[in-house]
C-alpha cells in the first residue's frame, strides 16, 4: 500500500496500559523483577517533548509509587560530531543555531526539574545502547519517553523498546509531540477509502490538507497537571553526568542573534499566512514559535489550546488554513503524511513524489547556499539564513523555487540537505514535505507558477531595506537597481562602491531564459510520470472525497475494529 505505518506503531490511546513495543515474531514472556523494583524506579527520556507542561511521559513516570525519578537526555554525536561533508546527502550534523537553541532549552528544562526537587541527567554517546545500559544499571522499572515519527527515532527507539521488554521493564511511549495520532488518521483514511490504498496517482499523496482535516476532527486537550514536586533522582553510581555545555565547548563558534519579538493577542487573531512580509526581519511577520514547537518546549496542543482562547476572547478572526491554528494542522499533516509514507525523505522510492530528471551542477548549488548567485533577494535571503538560522516562511519559499523548478533546477535533496543544516527549526517532516511541495514534486503542482527572484521581494520591500541589511556591499545601490544590479550603469555601480563582477557577482542565469527552459523540464518530467506503465488514477483520492462528503452528513467514521463491524 502507499501509506505504510512502520513496524513500531504508536499507541492509539494515552493510557497507563499502551507500549509503543512491537515484534514481527513471538518472543519468550520477559522475566520480571521484584515489584518493588517495578514500582520504585522510573526514567523519562527527553529527546524532544523538552517541558513540563502537557508531558504525559513525565507524567505517567512520575506515578505508580515511583519512588525516585531519573529525567534523562542524551546528547547523540550524530548531531554534534564534526562534519567536513555538512552538506552532504545523510549528513545530520545541526547548524549552529540550532544547537544553541537546544543548549538553552536543555537549561531552561533543567531549571524547571530543579524547582520541583529534581534535575536533568545529561549523558553523550550513542542513545540507544547507552539508554540500554542506564536501565539496567540504574535498576528501572519503568521507561516513558514521547513517541517520535521520524525514521532514525523508530529504529533507536525499537532497540531500546525491545531490550526493555525483554528486561520485564514497562515501557511507556504517548503521541505528545503532534495534536494528533499519525497512525490513527492513516486508518481513518484508510477505511474511508474502502482499499487499504491500493490505487493512487504517481506523484500524489492520497492525503490531502482538506481531507486531513475533516478526518482528524478536534484535537484533545493537553494535560491539565499542576506538578509541586517530582519525586526525587535516584544514585546514578558511577555514570559521568555532564552539566549542560556552552556551544563554544562542542566545536562551535558563536555569533550574534538579533532580538525577536514575541507574538500578541490581537495580532493571533488577525494572522494570515500568505500576507505575512517575507522582507520583515527587525520585527518578523510570524510568530517565531517553530524552534519551540520543533523541540517540544511548547505543547502544540497548550498552544492550539491558547490560539481558540483567544479566538473566542477576540470574537472575529481568520480560519484554517491561512490562521495560526490551520498552520499547526499544516503541521500535523505533514506529520501524518511523512509517517506513512516509506522513503518521503526520497524521490526514488517515493511514491507520491513526481520523478524529474533534476541536474547536478554543484557550482551552481554553492552558489545558491553562499548567497553568492547575483540575485540580491536570493542572497539575501541565504545570508540571512546562515546568520540566523530562520527567514520568512515566504523567503524559503523564493529560495526554494529558484534552486528547483524555477531557475536553476537542482535537486530538492540538495536543498533540503542545505536547510536541515542551518534552519533553527528544522523538522524532518515539514522540511522535506515543504521542498517536495515547492519544487512541485508532491501535494503542489502548478509548477508553472514561479517567485520571481526580482519582482516578489521588490514587491514587499521596494526600496530594498531588507536586501542592504543582509548584503551591505549593495548598501549605496540606487532604489531602481537594488533588485538588479547588474543592470546599473557603470557610473552608478562606481558611486554605489560595487562593481558587479567584481565586488558582488553577475546572476549565475538569466532568470527569463532559465524559468522557461524550467517550466518545459517540468512538463517533460509530469508527462512521462502520467505515461508511466501500471499507473492508475486518483480513484482512492475521489472515493475519500466522496466519503468524507457524506460523513460530513452523516456523522464521524468509526475509528476502531468494533465500529466498523458495526458499521459494515
Amino acid at each position: 500500500m502507499l501509506f505504510q505505518i512502520p513496524a513500531v506503531r504508536s499507541p492509539s490511546t494515552l493510557s497507563p496500559s499502551s507500549s509503543s513495543c512491537s515484534s514481527s515474531s513471538p518472543r519468550t514472556p520477559p522475566r520480571r523483577s521484584p515489584r518493588s523494583r517495578m514500582e520504585s524506579n522510573a526514567m523519562v527520556w527527553f529527546r524532544k517533548g523538552l517541558r513540563i507542561h502537557d508531558n504525559p511521559a513525565l507524567d505517567h513516570a512520575r506515578r505508580g509509587g515511583c519512588a525516585r525519578l531519573f529525567p534523562v537526555f542524551v546528547l547523540d554525536p550524530r548531531y554534534l560530531e564534526p562534519d567536513p561533508t555538512a552538506f552532504s546527502p545523510g549528513s545530520a550534523r545541526s547548524g549552529l543555531n540550532r544547537i544553541r537553541f537546544l543548549l538553552e532549552s536543555l537549561a531552561d528544562l533543567d531549571s524547571a526539574l530543579r524547582r520541583l526537587g529534581s534535575r536533568l541527567l545529561l549523558l553523550r554517546g550513542d542513545p540507544a545502547p547507552l539508554i540500554c545500559r542506564v536501565l539496567k544499571d540504574w535498576n528501572i522499572g519503568k521507561l516513558c519517553f514521547e513517541f517520535d515519527t521520524e525514521p532514525y527515532s523508530l529504529a533507536r527507539d525499537k532497540q531500546v523498546s525491545d531490550f526493555a521488554s525483554a528486561s520485564g521493564i514497562q515501557v511507556f511511549s504517548p503521541v505528545s509531540h503532534t495534536l494528533f495520532n499519525p497512525a490513527d488518521i492513516i486508518e481513518k483514511m484508510e477505511f474511508a477509502t474502502n482499499s487499504r490504498l491500493s490505487y493512487w496517482e504517481w506523484g500524489r499523496s492520497p492525503l490531502t490538507y482538506q481531507s486531513f482535516v475533516a478526518l482528524a476532527g478536534k484535537p484533545p486537550e493537553p494535560l491539565s497537571v499542576t506538578y509541586h514536586e517530582l519525586p526525587p533522582v535516584g544514585d546514578t553510581g558511577e555514570y559521568q553526568l555532564l552539566s549542560v555545555p556552552k556551544i563554544e565547548e562542542l566545536g562551535y563558534g558563536d555569533i550574534s542573534q538579533e532580538e525577536f519579538s514575541p507574538f500578541r493577542g490581537d495580532w493571533v487573531a488577525k494572522f494570515e499566512k500568505p500576507k505575512g512580509d517575507p522582507s520583515a526581519f527587525l520585527k518578523p511577520a510570524t510568530t517565531l514559535l517553530s524552534p519551540y514547537l520543533k523541540f517540544g518546549c511548547l505543547s502544540s496542543r497548550y498552544f492550539y489550546q491558547c490560539l481558540h482562547d483567544i479566538y473566542k476572547s477576540v470574537g472575529k478572526h481568520t480560519s484554517p488554513p491561512v490562521s495560526l491554528a490551520g498552520q499547526l494542522l499544516w503541521r500535523d499533516f505533514f506529520y501524518t503524511v511523512a509517517f506513512g509514507t516509506p522513503n518521503f525523505d526520497c524521490m526514488r522510492g517515493n511514491k507520491i513524489c513526481k520523478q524529474v530528471p533534476w541536474r547536478d551542477d554543484e557550482e551552481l548549488l554553492v552558489a545558491w547556499r553562499e548567497g553568492q548567485t547575483g540575485y540580491p533577494w536570493i542572497d539575501a535571503i541565504m545570508i540571512q539564513l546562515k546568520k540566523w538560522g530562520w527567514v520568512h516562511h515566504l523567503a524559503r519559499h523564493s529560495v526554494a523555487c529558484f534552486l528547483t523548478r524555477g531557475d536553476l533546477f537542482i535537486h530538492w535533496e540538495k536543498g533540503r540537505d542545505v536547510f536541515e543544516r542551518l534552519l533553527i527549526d528544522s523538522d524532518w517532516a515539514i522540511n522535506n514535505g515543504n521542498w517536495l511541495w515547492l519544487s512541485c514534486s508532491s501535494f503542489f503542482y502548478q509548477y508553472y507558477r514561479i517567485y520571481s527572484p526580482i519582482s516578489f521581494g521588490k514587491k514587499y520591500d521596494p526600496n530594498g531595506n531588507y536586501i542592504r541589511h543582509f548584503l551591505p556591499v549593495l548598501k549605496d545601490m540606487p532604489n531602481e537597481y537594488i533588485y538588479e544590479p547588474w543592470t546599473a550603469p557603470l557610473s552608478v555601480q562606481k558611486k554605489a562602491r560595487c562593481i558587479i563582477g567584481k565586488d558582488y557577482p553577475k546572476p549565475v542565469v538569466d532568470h527569463d531564459i532559465a524559468s522557461k527552459e524550467c517550466r518545459k523540464k517540468m512538463a517533460e518530467a509530469y508527462a512521462s510520470n502520467h505515461s508511466g506503465e501500471n499507473v492508475p488514477s486518483g480513484r482512492s483520492s475521489n472515493v475519500l472525497r466522496r466519503k468524507l462528503q457524506n460523513e460530513n452528513r452523516e456523522g464521524s467514521p468509526p475509528t476502531n475494529s468494533k465500529q466498523r463491524k458495526k458499521h459494515s
